[in-house]
């Protein structure tokens, strides 16, 4: 019985984390888009550094 138990448990944890990790995936996809949104479009003029919306 105990086996069981921890095969089931062993079985929930993986299952949890292909799911959160297809999340991740997901997050990071949108994360990536609005970084190149806001890499491309940039406010216009001379404002130097301050032109930009990250420091580097």
């Amino acid at each position: 019985m105990v086996p069981l138990l921890v095969v089931a448990l062993i079985v929930l944890i993986l299952f949890g984390f292909g799911f959160l990790a297809d999340i991740l995936w997901w997050v990071a996809a949108l994360v990536l888009i609005i970084w190149l949104i806001g890499f491309f479009v940039r406010p216009g003029g001379t404002g130097g550094p301050r032109g930009r919306w990250y420091r580097w």
